[in-house]
C-alpha cells in the first residue's frame, strides 16, 4: 500500500525553523516559503534587502512540495491560445520568461549546493488521437514563432504509438523540495529570517511602510511580498479572477528503466509523467492528473486508482510507493497576475500559475525582486497583476462567479438534507446532524469523532467533504479545511469552528 504523502516531502530530509517570536523590522516581508516566496527572498537579499520570510506551515509544505517536478517551458496548448488571445508580444515575453526560468533554477540550484537531482530532457505533449492532432501542430507553429525549442514529431520514447505529438528540448526535472530546502539553507546562512509555522493574518499599509499581522507577532516592512498560491487580502479580488482546481499524483516504482523524457497528453483526463530519480538513478515514473475543480465533483480515492491502472496498463510497476493531490488557480485570461496589488502601493503579489508554478514561480520572483525596490522589469507587462482583461476574460469572470452565486445556494439547501452522524463509518466524513444542528463531521478510524462548521471562514460558502484528502473544501474560492477545522489552504485564513458532539462509539 502506498504512502499517503508526496513524493518531494516524504524523500528529504526537511531542516526545521522556528515559528515567530518576536517582531522583525526588514526591508522587504515575504509570506509564504514556496518555490516563489524562497526566490524573491533570495533574489533580494542578492540585491542588498534585508529580509524576512513568514511561513504558516513548512518550508516548501504546500504547493511546491506536491508539485510534478517539471521544469518546462510547454505548458500544455498554451502558446497557440496566448498568442491569440494576448497577441505576439505578451505571449513571447511569456514564453522567454518562462524559458529562461529554467536556466535560473539550473544557476541558483549550484550556487545553493542543492541536491535536488536535476535533469535536462525532453519534454513532449502528446495524442492518440487523429482529430487532436491539428491542434499540436498549431502549437506547436506558434511555439517556434515566439522562438521556444519546439518541434513536431510522431516518434516519443513513451512505449506505445502516438498519432502526433509536439517536442521541447532542453527542458528539465528536479527534486522540487530538496531545491527550495537549499534556497532556504543559503538564505538564512546569508542572514535571512525564515519563520514557519505562523500565519499571516492581515497586512495593514501607511505611508512609509507596510506590516503583516500574523498569529504570533508583527513584521514591518518598506514592501510585502504575497507568495501564498492565492493572496489572502481581499483587495485585489483574485479570488473572483481564478478557478481553483485539484490534482491527484502517484510514484510508482517500475521493474525496467522508465522513459527519459517528460510528457503530457492532451486529452481528458491528463496523463502527466517524468521519471523518478530514486538513489541517483531513474527507477519509477511521476504520474499526475485527474484534475477537477475543487470542491465539485467526486474526489475520491479512485482518482489514484484511476492513474495507477493507467500504468499498470503501459509500464512493468514494481510497486506504487507514494499518492498526494496538489491546489492551484487558473486565471480567467490564462496568464499569472504578478506585480504590484491593486489598490497597494506597498503589497505585490504572484498568482494564478495554471499549476506551472515551478518556473512561474520563478518568473514572478525576477519580477518582484526588481519591481519591490522600485525598478522596472521587461517581463512585467506581460503579467501585471492591475490588468482586468479582456472581453472574453471579463466574461468568463461573470460566469464563474454566477456560477459560485448559484453553489452557495445550494450547497446550503443541501444542508436541509443532512444525515445521522451515526451512519458515519471509520475513516468516513460528511454534513450530517448532529442535535437539530448542521455540522462537518469526520470518524477518525480509531472510531472516535471530529466536527466542525462546515461554513467557509473566508466568504461563507459551504464546504464539501473530500474523501480523497480527508479535507473540508469550499467549491466557492478554493479554501481548505482539515478534519480539525486547520487551515490548509487559502484564501481562508481563520479556522474553522469547533463544534463539540456527544456520541456514543459503538
Amino acid at each position: 500500500m502506498s504512502q499517503h504523502s508526496s513524493v518531494w516531502l516524504a524523500t528529504a530530509g526537511r531542516p526545521a525553523h522556528p515559528p515567530l517570536d518576536r517582531d522583525l523590522d526588514v526591508d522587504v516581508v515575504v509570506v509564504g516559503a514556496g518555490i516563489t516566496g524562497l526566490t524573491t527572498a533570495l533574489l533580494l537579499q542578492q540585491r542588498g534587502a534585508t529580509v524576512a520570510v513568514v511561513e504558516a506551515d513548512r518550508v516548501g509544505a504546500r504547493t511546491t512540495g506536491r508539485t510534478t517536478g517539471k521544469l518546462s517551458s510547454q505548458h500544455g496548448l498554451h502558446h497557440h491560445q496566448l498568442r491569440s488571445q494576448a497577441g505576439d508580444d505578451v505571449a513571447r515575453t511569456y514564453a522567454e520568461a518562462n524559458q529562461a526560468a529554467i536556466a535560473t533554477i539550473e544557476r541558483l540550484a549550484g550556487e545553493c549546493d542543492a541536491d535536488c537531482d536535476l535533469v535536462r530532457a525532453p519534454s513532449y505533449l502528446w495524442t492518440v488521437d487523429p482529430d487532436r492532432v491539428q491542434d499540436l501542430r498549431a502549437e506547436d507553429e506558434a511555439a517556434r514563432a515566439l522562438g521556444l525549442p519546439s518541434t513536431f514529431t510522431t516518434e516519443t520514447d513513451l512505449p506505445f504509438e502516438v498519432a502526433g505529438a509536439v517536442r521541447f528540448d532542453d527542458q528539465a526535472h528536479f527534486h522540487a523540495i530538496r531545491y527550495a530546502d537549499a534556497l532556504a539553507r543559503t538564505f538564512a546562512a546569508r542572514g535571512g529570517t525564515i519563520v514557519e509555522q505562523t500565519r499571516a493574518m492581515g497586512v495593514e499599509e501607511d505611508d512609509d511602510s507596510v506590516t503583516v499581522q500574523t498569529e504570533r507577532g508583527s513584521v514591518r516592512a518598506r514592501q510585502a511580498v504575497l507568495a501564498t498560491l492565492i493572496p489572502f487580502l481581499d483587495r485585489g479580488g483574485f479570488f473572483a479572477k481564478m478557478r481553483p482546481k485539484r490534482a491527484y499524483g502517484v510514484a510508482a516504482l517500475l521493474d525496467t528503466p522508465p522513459p527519459p523524457g517528460m510528457h503530457m497528453n492532451v486529452e481528458n483526463p491528463t496523463r502527466s509523467t517524468r521519471p523518478w530519480i530514486v538513489d541517483g538513478e531513474a527507477r519509477g515514473l511521476i504520474i499526475v492528473g485527474e484534475g477537477h475543480e475543487t470542491g465539485h465533483d467526486d474526489p475520491t480515492p479512485a482518482r489514484f486508482g484511476a492513474l495507477e491502472a493507467w500504468v499498470r496498463k503501459h509500464f512493468d510497476v514494481a510497486s506504487f510507493e507514494h499518492r498526494w493531490s496538489a491546489q492551484d488557480f487558473y486565471p480567467a485570461d490564462e496568464r499569472p497576475y504578478i506585480g504590484r496589488s491593486p489598490r497597494s502601493r506597498r503589497v505585490f503579489v504572484a498568482t494564478g500559475f495554471k499549476k506551472w508554478g515551478l518556473t512561474n514561480g520563478t518568473v514572478a520572483a525576477e519580477i518582484l525582486s526588481s519591481v519591490a525596490l522600485g525598478d522596472d522589469h521587461p517581463w512585467l507587462h506581460a503579467f501585471d497583476a492591475t490588468r482586468i482583461g479582456d472581453a472574453k476574460a471579463i466574461k468568463r469572470l461573470v460566469e464563474d462567479n454566477l456560477h459560485v452565486g448559484v453553489r452557495f445556494v445550494a450547497d446550503r439547501l443541501a444542508r436541509l438534507r443532512a444525515g445521522s452522524i451515526e451512519h458515519l463509518r471509520p475513516g468516513q466524513g460528511g454534513v450530517v446532524e448532529v442535535d437539530g444542528q448542521t455540522v462537518g463531521a469526520y470518524r477518525s478510524p480509531d472510531g472516535s469523532y471530529r466536527a466542525v462548521s462546515v461554513t467557509c471562514t473566508h466568504m461563507g460558502c459551504s464546504l464539501k467533504w473530500n474523501a480523497a484528502e480527508t479535507s473540508w473544501d469550499c467549491p466557492c474560492h478554493g479554501s481548505r479545511f482539515d478534519t480539525d477545522g486547520t487551515v490548509l489552504d487559502g484564501p481562508a485564513v481563520r479556522p474553522l469552528d469547533v463544534v463539540e458532539v456527544d456520541v456514543e462509539i459503538t
